[in-house]
Formats: structure tokens, sequence, C-alpha cells
């Protein structure tokens, strides 16, 4: 009988262990189905305009509304390839003012914008290829961001906080991907917005972020600005007569500072070098290619708006810089015109007749607060607090970690943000020299071609894309992915 009781209890415990292996099995298999469904059902995007065939990946867009009253819109494309594992990829434009759309649209998104304004093409160098791709249009202000209280002057510190939080508040959306890698990225002014926004995250141990990468970005006013009057020179812009003057004026004992110089003569022939780069017609983002729109004046007066076309991001400290800026605003205040600002050079009707379309709005979840889509804001750019004259020490508190992956690249012959600065940048940095500078290789239509120069150290590398302009992706696809996907992969470049 002992024996018998013994048994049934042996078969009960049995039968109960087995219940609990099968409900924690069910209890896994439900938090599973529940971190694959976590995204948020009401931001995918199920049907958008312009395609002729709709993905085979799902994309969604919507709004990450942050404490601060700021609410950050956002467009996810998951990767063509294993979305579960592959990295997370942020990407933000600058300005700063600029919208990260134009990344989506015109760069290195799935969709490119074709120039009727309606239709999109497939991209077949899209980043999201091998990578899970968020666009952030930051700060608030820019394109479908806003704030609640319509404030929309900030700074350095303030954006690199919302793009952070704006970061962790995605990842609460989508869950799924809170512990895949994060690389950041960005252009231009993104030089300042990605560095900044790396330092607070890399005191978040619960992003795992593995490296940045930063395009033709601004990481130095002043090499920037001592390094295009070599550019030009030496690319034919400036005489003999204006070169020798310079050198007159403007250096002493070989060294030159074309940035801050106080001589009254230096900053007139300054004066005269500003008016060559970049306001005499040149393709500031592109030096050999023409002028989208033709050539234009700097500020003008069209339909009844006020038309600036500089991002205020160079020789900002000659007089007729600092003039200029702080006249806009009162400016347009007294005359009681729409101030807007258009990059030189560029043609952003196509991305603004799609995205101000009634449908395309409805279908990417924008809301009524928004204001109409713009390349670029005019109120963010001309209020905007430029803190960082340099991000020297952000670069090396994550090289200074030893664990973070971090490329700088630059096309060549890129004005606005050009090569030689950043390089001089890189430089600056003092990190040990693994690879000398050298070719790097990428295969084209015709076989293997030259991408340009890259040059090695222990945690960051300096490439150059040879050919290209400001926005390198948008110039040379093929040769951008492949940069990507070395860098993205840890593979040699």
């Amino acid at each position: 009988m002992w024996t018998a009781s013994l048994r049934r209890k042996e078969t009960f415990e049995m039968s109960m262990r087995q219940v609990q292996t099968h409900f924690l099995v069910l209890l896994i298999h439900f938090l599973s189905a529940g971190r694959v469904e976590a995204a948020p059902a009401g931001d995918e995007v199920t049907y958008l305009p312009g395609l002729g065939k709709q993905p085979s990946f799902k994309h969604y867009s919507g709004y990450l509304d942050l404490a601060t009253g700021k609410h950050l819109h956002y467009w996810f494309v998951e990767s063509q390839g294993k979305p579960s594992s592959d990295p997370l990829v942020l990407w933000l434009n600058g300005g700063p003012g600029c919208s990260s759309l134009d990344g989506f649209l015109t760069e290195h998104g799935p969709f490119l914008i074709q120039d009727d304004g309606v239709s999109l093409d497939y991209n077949p160098y899209s980043w999201n290829k091998i990578a899970n791709v968020l666009y952030l249009e930051s700060p608030a202000g820019v394109g479908f961001s806003y704030s609640d209280d319509k404030n929309y002057k900030t700074n350095d510190t303030e954006v690199a906080l919302n793009n952070y939080l704006a970061l962790k508040t995605f990842l609460k959306l989508f869950p799924e991907f809170a512990s895949n890698a994060v690389f950041l990225t960005g252009e231009s002014y993104g030089g300042i917005y990605i560095p900044t926004l790396a330092q607070r995250v890399i005191e978040d141990s619960a992003i795992n972020l593995q490296g940045m990468a930063v395009g033709n970005g601004m990481s130095s006013y002043e090499m920037n600005d001592n390094s295009l009057v070599f550019f030009a020179y030496y690319h034919g812009l400036l005489g003999t007569e204006l070169w020798t003057g310079l050198q007159a004026y403007c250096c002493d004992q070989g060294r030159c500072n074309f940035y801050d110089n106080s001589n009254p003569n230096c900053s007139e022939l300054l004066g005269d070098v500003q008016t060559i780069v970049y306001s005499s017609g040149l393709n500031m983002y592109n030096l050999y290619s023409p002028c989208a729109g033709g050539v234009k004046d700097t500020l003008s007066l069209e339909k009844e708006q006020l038309v600036l076309r500089d991002l205020g991001n160079n020789f900002i400290h000659l007089p007729k810089t600092r003039l200029l800026r702080k006249k806009l605003l009162s400016l347009n205040q007294e005359l009681g015109l729409k101030l807007r600002l258009d990059p030189p050079c560029t043609n952003s009707t196509p991305s603004t007749l799609f995205l101000n379309d009634a449908y395309v709005k409805k279908a990417i979840h924008i809301r009524q607060e928004a204001l109409p889509w713009a390349l670029c804001s005019a109120e963010v750019n001309l209020k905007y607090l430029r803190e960082f004259m340099e991000v020297k020490a952000q670069y090396l508190a994550l090289l200074s970690a030893l664990k973070y992956r971090v490329l700088v690249y630059n096309g060549d012959v890129d004005m606005a943000c050009n090569f030689m600065g950043d390089e001089w940048f890189v430089e600056s940095l003092k990190q040990q020299v693994q690879v000398q500078r050298r070719v790097w290789l990428y295969e084209g239509a015709d076989g293997k071609q030259v991408g340009g120069f890259v040059k090695e150290f222990s945690n960051i590398a300096f490439l150059t894309i040879k050919g290209s302009g400001h926005m390198v992706p948008t110039d040379k696809p093929a040769a951008a992915f492949t940069m990507f996907s070395r860098f993205i992969r840890h593979e040699p470049y």
C-alpha cells in the first residue's frame, strides 16, 4: 500500500512538473510573441502612395513623444535581411534645421523620390538592405516634428538630450530591437549632432552602442574654414593675386588663420573667398556638378517670400556673416514676409510635393499639429545656438573606451564640409595608426573601381569617396553602400 501511495505521489508530482513546464513554454512563447509584435501597429505604413508595388519589409512612421514636450517624427524601415539580428542604425541630416527625410528620399532610403514629386522607385543601394534604419526629424520644428510650446529656439546640448530621449522612446516602442547593435550615423551638421548624442548614449549601458559614422561632417569650424581656403586655391577658384594677399595678411611664419583673424585686410580678402565659394553660382555641395535651378542670390525675394541660401556654418566670424544673420529675422518681421531657408544648388521640390500630399501625410500618420514639410527650417536655423566649435572631446570620449568603431567619411569635392578639414580633425585626435593611407576599392558596373582613400587608426578610420560631393549616397551610391557595409560588418575597407 505504501509503495502504491508513493507511486501515486510521484505520478502526481511528475504531472505537476509537466503542467509547469508546459505553462513555462507557453509563457516564453507568449513573451517572445509579444517581443516580435511589440512594434506599434498604429504606426505601421500599410500602403505608401507613389510605389508601384508595396515593400516586402515592414516600415513605420509616427511620433516619438518626449517628456520635454517635443514630438519628433520618425520613419523606421526594417532590414531587408534579418531584422531581428541586423543592427539598428539611427540617421540624422544636418543644417542645423534640415530634415532627415532628405536622407531617406534622396540618399540611402529604400524609396527614392522621382522628379515628378509623385512616384517613388526602389533604391538598389538602400542601407536597409543590411540594417534596420531609423530616420529622425530633429530638432523639433524641423520637417513634421513639433513642440507643444511652439518655441523652436534650441542649442547643441538640448538637441543631444532630446535625440537621446527619442532613441530611448523608440526602443520602448520597439523592444524587439532593444538588444540589437546600435550605430549612430549622420551628415553635415550631423557632425555635431552625432558625437554629442554618442557622448550621452555611452553612459547608458542599456543601449548596445557599437559605433558611429559621420559623413562630410562639421567637426571643427576652425579646421573647416582654414582648410577651405587651401581647397579653393588648389582647385583653381582663387587667383594668384588673391592668394598672395591672403598669404600676406592672414599668415605668419607659415601658419595661416582664416578662421578668426582680427586683421581687417585679412577679413576683407576672406570676404572675397566667401563670395567666390558660396555666392558666385558654384555648387558648394559638389564643385563639379551644376547648380540645380540655376544660379541664384544668397538672399532673394520670391513669391512674397524672403529666401535665404546660407546655413551659416562657414566663416562665422566674418563681420558680413554676423551682420547678415543678425538682420535677417528683424528684416523678416519688418517686411512681414515669410522667411524660407533653401540650401543653394539643391532641388527639394519633388520631396516637398510628395511629403505635403494629403494622401501621403495620412499614410505616414502625420499629425495636424505639424507644420507643412520643408527641407530646412529657417526659424530653427537662425535661432540655433552653436555651442560646440569642435567635437574633439566627444570623439576622445568614445575612443578612450577602446570598444566603439568610428568612421569619418567625406566626398572629396564638397566645399560645405571639405575632406581636408575632417582629415586634419581626425589626425588631431592622435590615435595609433593601424593602416597607412591607401586606395580602397569597390565593385562597380565595370568591375573593380577606386572608391577613394582610407587611413585606419586603432578604432577610427578616415575615408574619402572619389568624385563625390556632400551627399555621398546620392553622388556615389554603390561606393557608399560598400563603405557602409564594411563599416557595419567590421570588414576591412
